[in-house]
């Protein structure tokens, strides 16, 4: 789970469902730059740190990979948005994610911590950009939507059984639209 923060004030939970898109949450342009979190190589060092449950001391960054973070981040919000629109990330961010994938990503162990360490940049943006690789082109890319609110760009995995989810966040989104709803009805009445 992800917690955004609504122009309101108002804080909700959002379940992404994928790594990649958690990173997406993190901030970016336009709409998105309200929720900004990734201010310094120690922010992404924590978000990395927390979301791959590597211990924060072992994650090494610098100022190129919070900037080459930021940069997978918009190769990725292009590329959800392109899928869930029809078609597939444009040849320039299908290059993009395949040359971080290629990089060698964090590797499991069973021994404490549970991954070879230290972590660096390369390794934590790779293992997000095959993680989104996966998703694009694997069995779970019919499952990217966007939020069906109107006023909200969301994008998320759905992985509801049924694949019937329609919202970022019911308590937000899904809870909005039924009182549109029930102040329609109740309109008409």
């Amino acid at each position: 789970m992800v917690v955004l923060r609504s122009p309101e004030g108002i804080d909700f939970e959002v379940d992404s469902g994928s790594l990649c898109v958690d990173l997406v949450y993190t901030g970016g342009a336009e709409e998105r730059a309200r929720w900004e979190t990734l201010r310094t190589p120690d922010d992404l060092a924590d978000w990395i740190a927390a979301r791959m449950r590597v211990p924060a001391e072992h994650v090494h960054l610098g100022p190129r990979d919070l900037v080459r973070a930021k940069d997978l981040r918009e190769v990725l919000w292009r590329s959800l948005n392109r899928r869930i629109d029809g078609s597939g990330p444009s040849p320039s961010d299908a290059a993009a994610l395949d040359a971080a994938a290629a990089r060698p990503d964090i590797a499991p162990q069973l021994r404490s911590p549970g991954v070879a360490v230290p972590v660096t940049g390369d390794q934590a943006l790779s293992t997000l950009a095959r993680d989104a690789v996966d998703l694009l082109a694997g069995p779970r890319a019919p499952r990217i939507k966007r939020c069906a609110a109107g006023d909200c760009p969301l994008v998320f995995v759905d992985t509801s059984r049924a694949g019937n989810r329609r919202w970022c966040s019911m308590a937000r989104c899904g809870n909005r639209d039924k009182v549109r709803a029930h102040r329609r009805k109740e309109m008409h009445r």
